[in-house]
């Protein structure tokens, strides 16, 4: 009797001990998933520590440059420089492209004593030269009236167009009644009594025929789309935009009669 309740008592001790080792099971099982999926997501977790260490922030994207315009960069130069081959109107010629092309103004000049092709034909060059440049100044001087080169310029600017502003006459030693009869009635620029002032009206003048330039071109520009925004009518708005009436299609007073 005795034997058989130690039996009893064994067995139930086996199958509490199993359900206590049953339940345990799946706790270690889910701590080995949990550590699994812990070791998984750490290196994802480890990115951005990687990142900070190298100390590499992501590089912007580049503002475009604001393109300038393209009627302006259609020519070579903004202002060519007249001048005679006496040595100082040549000097002054230089102080004046050098006040015009230093920062911040930057403008593109044309000086034939420097910048014409050497072995080039002297008229070739100073029509190319004055084709490719945007406004011509004149320096007219006592020896600007007495040089065949100067005047066959001033004529070759005249020539392409008589009445525009495309032409700054620039006065020194000279007065208004000794100017050329061609260019006489332009407004003109006195450089004998403050060149640097004369400099800065030249600057200005130049600016803001660039400046005109570039309205011209908007407003070309926004004549253009709607041109085009108008010819994208219907086809029935077309036709009553564009009917002709034909006289012989009309009815006669004949033909009201009879209907």
């Amino acid at each position: 009797m005795h034997g058989w309740i130690q039996k009893i008592f064994k067995s139930r001790v086996t199958s509490s001990a199993q359900r206590e080792q049953e339940a345990q099971v799946p706790n270690k099982s889910v701590c080995s998933v949990s550590r699994e999926s812990s070791s998984s997501i750490s290196p994802c977790c480890s990115l951005p520590s990687s990142s900070s260490s190298l100390g590499t922030a992501p590089s912007k994207p580049q503002q475009p440059h604001s393109a300038p315009s393209s009627r302006r960069w259609s020519r070579d130069y903004d202002v060519f420089v007249c001048n005679s081959s006496l040595q100082s109107d040549i000097e002054e010629a230089f102080r004046l492209v050098s006040f015009l092309e230093a920062s911040p103004r930057r403008l593109r000049c044309f000086l034939m004593q420097r910048d014409a092709c050497p072995g080039g034909a002297i008229a070739t060059e100073f029509c190319q030269a004055v084709q490719n440049s945007h406004l011509r100044a004149l320096l007219i001087t006592p020896d600007f009236l007495q040089d065949g080169w100067c005047k066959y310029i001033m004529h070759q600017a005249l020539a392409e167009e008589p009445m525009s502003n495309r032409i700054i006459p620039l006065l020194q030693n000279v007065s208004r009644s000794q100017c050329p009869p061609e260019v006489r009635f332009y407004y003109q620029i006195d450089l004998s009594s403050n060149p640097e002032r004369g400099y800065t009206l030249v600057n200005k003048s130049v600016l803001n025929y660039l400046e005109n330039l570039d309205k011209n071109q908007k407003t070309l520009d926004y004549s253009t789309d709607s041109s085009s925004i108008g010819a994208i009518s219907s086809p029935r708005e077309r036709e009553a935009d564009t009917q002709v009436y034909d006289p012989a299609g009309m009815p006669t007073e004949n033909d009201i009669e009879e209907r």
